[in-house]
């Protein structure tokens, strides 16, 4: 008779098995980097472990163009993860429902994300929502139940694992809960096999069952357990990567090391990524770009210097330039040192008092979020940036500047003196 000892021990090489489903994934997909491969081929083995953590990554595979490989990817995970619920367009009703059966928790696979949360997608707040929500283990989504006056709020469970793929970006609120793949279209001289689904979906599902089996080997090790995370990947990052992490260390073999070195790759990569936070991107560029060292500035000056930041947003902003109300609206949402929304405000000038910004009240929020600054800017810009001393009357020091005012907003601007 097999005892308890014996019973629990893995049956199953889980570095090898991990080492077919990267080879698997390679057949038919070009990641971008050898750190997309492991962090995939994780991302499907921690699928079937869930119950096993507190928070499961999402998974997206994005791309500025079509015919990226993307969609490819997510039928490729398809056959690997259990229970795939293959969802475009789907609603955050049928979602949720969905996870809170008795079928199964299905693993989501959401193509084409970019209609849900692309710029003409309209209002998406649910999908948002129960996406956000289901990153934790604890997540929930609340619904009222009933007909007419009989109605009473359920909470429906929303943990599940999803990988999404889609053209552009997504929320930053869904980007920071996700293992980003940047993919690309292939170079002539990378080759993969042509997948058939007839042929290639019989060999995915028997690496899946493998793959469940091994799992179910593992559970009771990863539970409870937290893995030593690299230095630096802390909060987000972190909650990000503990599963993948974990799975890792239950293989063995190579992938401890093979795991940690990715989630520091990916992870930089996420914050090194200009569209992962445009706030973040705007206090860099005040602070790197605009300010350079001077106390304060008008807001007139700040548009026409961000505005002229060639390879920045900031000049087509929805189809227009960076205006005076959306850089109020942005940088409120950022608070001083004292914990007050930053605000425009009087600047006095020689000629007149033009509303503007100060370097002390954009301090706090360059430390908190913005990485330190470098030694010396590279940017072209900012040979064309203003500088102001320290108390010094803006108008004397700029004299080439004209402040609008509802008397001179209609007329042409003065050419900059050199």
């Amino acid at each position: 008779m097999t005892s308890p000892e014996t019973t629990n021990q893995p049956t199953t090489d889980g570095a090898a098995l991990l080492d077919e489903i990267e080879a698997f994934h390679r057949r038919f997909n070009v990641f971008p980097a050898e750190a997309a491969y492991v962090a995939v081929t994780l991302w499907d083995a921690h699928a079937h472990l869930l119950d096993a953590f507190d928070s499961t990554p999402r998974l997206a595979f994005l791309s500025p163009e079509p015919g990226s490989g993307k969609s490819r990817a997510l039928e490729i995970v398809e056959t690997l993860v259990p229970h795939p619920m293959v969802a475009v367009n789907a609603s955050a009703a049928a979602l949720f429902r969905a996870v809170s059966g008795t079928d199964g928790r299905p693993t989501i696979l959401f193509d084409e994300i970019d209609t849900v949360f692309g710029p003409k997608a309209g209002d998406n707040e649910d999908l948002r929502g129960f996406l956000n929500a289901g990153h934790r283990r604890s997540g929930v989504t609340y619904r009222c139940v009933g007909d007419g006056a009989n109605q009473s709020v359920q909470a429906f469970p929303s943990y599940c694992a999803v990988a999404m793929a889609g053209l552009g970006s997504l929320p930053d609120t869904i980007l920071t809960r996700s293992v980003i793949i940047r993919m690309r279209r292939r170079a002539p001289n990378e080759k993969v096999d042509p997948f058939r689904q007839r042929i290639h979906e019989k060999e995915g599902h028997a690496l899946r069952d493998r793959l469940a089996q091994w799992a179910n080997s593992v559970r009771k090790s990863l539970e409870g357990v937290w893995p030593v995370m690299p230095d630096g990947v802390t909060d987000r990052p972190a909650d990000v990567w503990e599963p993948l992490l974990a799975v890792a260390d239950a293989a063995g073999g190579a992938w401890p090391a093979r795991a940690r070195a990715a989630c520091v790759e990916l992870v930089t990569a996420a914050k090194e990524d200009d569209k992962a936070s445009l706030g973040i991107r705007l206090l860099k560029d005040l602070r790197d770009v605009v300010f350079c060292g001077a106390d304060r500035m008008p807001t007139a000056v700040i548009l026409e210097c961000l505005n002229g930041i060639e390879d920045a947003p900031w000049g087509d902003m929805g189809g227009k330039p960076l205006n005076s109300r959306t850089l109020s609206r942005m940088l409120g949402e950022y608070v001083t040192s004292d914990n007050k929304p930053i605000k425009p405000r009087p600047i006095r000038t020689a000629a007149g008092v033009p509303r503007g910004y100060y370097a002390d009240d954009l301090a706090d929020a360059w430390t908190r979020y913005c990485p330190p600054p470098p030694g010396k800017s590279t940017t072209s810009a900012t040979a064309a940036t203003p500088q102001l001393s320290a108390g010094a009357d803006v108008a004397e020091e700029l004299p080439g500047i004209r402040y609008i005012t509802a008397e001179t907003a209609t007329a042409p601007a003065p050419a900059r003196s050199a």
